[in-house]
């Protein structure tokens, strides 16, 4: 293709099922966007909510490459509405890279907006700061750096052990920077706690209950890196588990408690359960056997694929198969050297992976691969996956979960184009709104993100 908005308007035509706005959203989240000056937020002085890296850093460029947005925080997401394309209400999270021909940028009135190829195409709406980051801790850290909102603000992220300790060459996910991600934040003096203690997470919580009025939180995720020994006495599932049975006395029911952690032994998982959490992401990272051992070979090392996926089926006895949600780093399957060469066997080879969790009962989700540069197949890969693959993929999860007659999964908000608030993928953009809900398929009128 002869540019990039010619490419964008081929898929959307050629795929005309899959809605318009997730084409652009998985074109921005797979190849990031550049952001002007005037675009920038003034961290956390100013007005506009800004990027909390709360697990990987999810750019193009490490932080010393990034510029000026290195020192004046991008978004942490933006919306998209209108422009030539009448775009519903959508979320992206914002992936920085200085060269991509996707712009943010102010026009001579002050009103933002996404350039592509030097054409105006969206207009673009920042989220608000939200009341809870203006408040700090008693020792004087900050709600964002302990209990960052993502998702417009559904979303708490807390990313409870800020590094993995599959570490190195032979350990390390190939796709994954949280360690290095770790070390930049640290380089540049930022404030980045390795293990967050508990009660620091609780004082977290309580300001964002006090000053989030309108309840816009609605659940919480407890995450960071796999522990293959212990972190301050605990395994992994004592480690996690801790936080939710805290979490959960101090403040039963307000927020769905979701862990991400490995496919650990139905007794572990019990353990995720008994402390309160509701719903377990237990990720599978990416479906073919050879893939998975060379991408993931700490996880092949210390559990194996088989294992991992017995796992995966066991843990559905304890929390129920809709509330086992593995995720897959979407694109990894076509990532150079040893990735497959065709769009088409990459979607046959995911597809399987979709069928066999989805027989099952059990409803994977998936991010879409950002190739970080630290990372091995980040520097192979510069440009990730091609669109189409990605395309293809909404197409196939949609259908696959109709196969089996499953529905959205539950702790990601409203699924639907102009409704959805997922941000690292568009799978929640491009399943239908539930017959009646505003924004379904039965001609209802569009509802907005949380504010």
């Amino acid at each position: 293709m002869s540019s990039r908005t010619a490419l964008v308007e081929d898929l959307m035509e050629r795929f005309p099922q899959v809605p318009r706005e997730a084409v652009f959203k998985e074109d921005l989240l797979r190849g990031g966007v550049a952001f002007d000056k005037s675009a920038l937020s003034d961290n956390e002085d100013g007005d506009v909510k800004p990027k909390s890296y709360f697990i990987f850093s999810f750019d193009h460029g490490t932080l010393p490459e990034l510029g000026e947005a290195a020192l004046r925080r991008p978004p942490e997401e933006i919306i998209l509405t209108g422009g030539p394309y009448d775009l519903r209400r959508t979320v992206v999270s914002v992936r920085v890279n200085p060269a991509s021909p996707y712009r943010v940028a102010a026009d001579e009135e002050g009103v933002l907006g996404l350039y592509l190829d030097g054409r105006r195409i969206a207009d673009v709406g920042v989220p608000p700061m939200p009341e809870y980051y203006r408040h700090t801790l008693s020792n004087g850290k900050s709600v964002m750096e302990v209990a960052p909102t993502i998702q417009w603000g559904y979303l708490i992220y807390l990313t409870v052990f800020r590094v993995c300790q599959y570490f190195g060459a032979k350990e390390e996910c190939q796709y994954c920077d949280i360690n290095h991600n770790w070390r930049q934040h640290k380089a540049a003096g930022r404030p980045y706690t390795g293990v967050k203690d508990v009660e620091e997470v609780l004082e977290a919580l309580e300001i964002i209950d006090r000053y989030d009025t309108q309840k816009v939180s609605t659940a919480y995720t407890l995450t960071g890196g796999a522990i293959t020994s212990k972190v301050a006495g605990r395994d992994e599932a004592d480690f996690y588990g801790h936080y939710a049975k805290a979490i959960e006395e101090r403040f039963p029911g307000r927020w769905i408690g979701k862990v991400v952690a490995q496919a650990l032994p139905k007794p572990d998982v019990q353990r995720f359960k008994d402390y309160g959490v509701q719903i377990y992401h237990p990720n599978f990272e990416v479906w073919d056997r050879r893939l998975f051992e060379l991408y993931c070979p700490g996880k092949e090392r210390y559990i194996g694929r088989d294992e991992w996926h017995k796992r995966i089926l066991d843990s559905a006895e304890i929390f129920g198969a809709r509330n086992v949600i593995p995720n897959f780093v979407a694109g990894v399957e076509m990532a150079e050297p040893f990735g497959f060469t065709t769009v088409d066997e990459a979607i046959a080879s995911t597809t399987e992976g979709l069928r066999f969790f989805m027989s099952h009962g059990i409803t994977p989700r998936f991010t879409t691969w950002c190739p970080e540069p630290t990372t091995p197949l980040g520097k192979a890969n510069p440009q990730g996956a091609p669109l189409e693959y990605h395309i293809r993929l909404l197409q196939a999860y949609r259908q696959t979960m109709d196969d089996f007659g499953l529905s959205s999964p539950p702790g990601y908000g409203p699924p639907g184009p102009g409704r959805a608030v997922f941000s690292v993928s568009s799978f929640m953009d491009s399943l239908p709104a539930p017959a009646g809900e505003p924004g379904s398929a039965d001609g209802s009128t569009e509802v907005p993100a949380p504010a």
